[in-house]
């Protein structure tokens, strides 16, 4: 039996926000007041990862708590459609009410996912997606990456309108449904931003003078990694081997993204204060995540695809009234953890074919309790990418593994900012094998490689074939919100 008090729970979810971007996390600079108030008053996870660092598949994970391997969601056109139990079944054959107001990226809202009450919400386009991501590993070379990265604006964009309405529709709930609920309900809030185009108010921006904006990460070509795998995503999806972007421009970039995590932040705010002047902050937990991070530079590399901390790590943080404050939790969680720690906040019970999830509830670290030792998993299989990719990260150390090309491991205790590749060093040899060994006790590398490009291959010829999609190119901008807030 659970000894967690079944409570209400406010999950809210962004898009594309990099860890290290709130002062919580240590950025100096980064005006996210209302998230780092969250962690003062609860729990701040330091080493948490998505499990595949792109939307669709990474959003498949958070509602089932299994691996995009396990479900056959490989890319952005590959959607969650009910195919294997989300949390959202357990909560709601529980009488567990459960609304989500925002962005899913299912498919549609008509497939059985767990969620019927859905608000305003964004799937992936026209119920198929992009299938662009879905050409392995003949991609045709396109710039969006690196186009999406040059051109920061000042005004509003659609997910900021989207994001907006998001908040009031949110706050409505919070003042009419949720008074009328005798049972815990849980109110899955999810927002569009930081995720790009880069588009922010002035007044956001001029928080961020641009000669205050550290460059990325590696932010000469001479000091990016040289990795097969690096070299061929960037060359795909990116720029040139050694081509740099302006360093003003990279600032101006920059200083947008922080300045759309401060609206982000902003919206967050306006729900909170909602909770508790409702008179709910006494009976709600609050949880914060996102989908995956941002390059934003890092290592000569924008966009997510990628192990590196700044796709793969997530902020993660845990409020409520019974919540010590203040606590930090270094052992590394994912986004599969959701599903145990959701289902157990609001007082469900697990069904038996969940007894092989991979992830674990949270609330024991959240009142107090260690972690156990760990390892978590994350995996790609999509835009870019030539051969699957996959992740394990322990305590101290981040190994990834490319089907078919070297491995990469960094010391992350030693080296936070994975400047130091360690599979080469012939020291590393023996903790290489070990890691190795522990992933193909989590997955077949090569046969998943496999699976994934013979579905892939079988969607791309149904929706047109080869010449069309890469004609067509991958969906400019992201997926549209919902019509009523796009420009027009």
């Amino acid at each position: 039996m659970s000894n967690v008090d079944p409570l209400n729970l406010l999950l809210i979810t962004s898009d594309q926000h990099r860890r290290s971007a709130a002062g919580c996390y240590g950025h100096s600079l980064a005006h996210t007041p209302n998230l780092d108030g969250l962690a003062d008053r609860g729990v701040r996870f330091d080493a948490a990862y998505c499990n595949f660092p792109i939307c669709v598949p990474s959003r498949a994970s958070l509602a089932t708590g299994r691996y995009a391997h396990e479900l056959g969601v490989w890319d952005n056109a590959a959607p969650y459609t009910g195919q294997r139990p989300s949390w959202g079944h357990r909560l709601v054959e529980r009488g567990h009410p459960v609304t989500t107001i925002g962005k899913l990226h299912f498919r549609r809202p008509d497939d059985d996912t767990g969620f019927p009450d859905q608000r305003i919400p964004m799937h992936v386009k026209e119920g198929v997606g992009d299938l662009y991501g879905s050409l392995r590993p003949d991609v045709p070379r396109q710039r969006n990456y690196l186009n999406t990265a040059a051109n920061p604006s000042v005004g509003e964009s659609e997910y900021m309108r989207y994001d907006a309405a998001t908040t009031r529709q949110a706050i409505d709930w919070l003042a009419t449904d949720a008074q009328r609920h005798t049972s815990p309900w849980c109110l899955w809030v999810s927002y569009t931003l930081p995720h790009s185009p880069f588009v922010a108010s002035a007044e956001d921006i001029a928080r961020y003078p641009l000669e205050d904006m550290e460059l990325p990460i590696n932010f000469r070509s001479a000091d990016w990694p040289r990795h097969p795998h690096t070299d061929y995503i960037r060359e795909q999806r990116i720029q040139s081997p050694d081509e740099e972007l302006d360093e003003t421009l990279v600032r101006r970039t920059i200083a947008t993204y922080l300045a759309m995590c401060t609206y982000l932040d902003r919206q967050i705010g306006s729900v909170l204060e909602a909770l508790n002047q409702l008179g709910l902050g006494s009976t709600t937990r609050v949880i914060y995540t996102s989908d995956h991070g941002e390059m934003l530079g890092d290592h000569g590399m924008w966009g997510k695809n990628l192990m590196y901390e700044g796709a793969s790590a997530v902020p993660f943080l845990m409020a409520g009234p019974d919540i010590a404050p203040g606590r930090v939790v270094p052992q590394p969680v994912s986004l599969v953890d959701l599903f145990p720690t959701i289902v157990e906040g609001v007082g469900a019970p697990l069904a038996d074919q969940d007894a092989d999830l991979s992830g674990m509830s949270l609330w024991p670290a959240a009142h107090g309790d260690p972690l156990p030792d760990r390892t978590v998993f994350a995996e790609y299989h999509a835009s870019g990418c030539r051969e699957a990719m996959y992740m394990l990260r322990d305590g101290t150390h981040k190994y990834v593994h490319h089907v078919g090309d070297p491995p990469q491991l960094f010391d992350l205790s030693a080296d936070p900012d994975e400047t130091r590749d360690l599979a080469t060093d012939p020291k590393s040899g023996l903790l290489l094998e070990r890691f190795e060994r522990h992933l193909r006790t989590v997955v077949d590398p090569e046969a998943v490689d496999r699976a994934a490009k013979a579905d892939q291959a079988r969607r791309v010829q149904a929706g047109g074939g080869l010449e069309l999609i890469s004609r067509r190119g991958p969906i400019a901008g992201g997926t549209p919100a919902p019509n009523q807030f796009r420009e027009g």
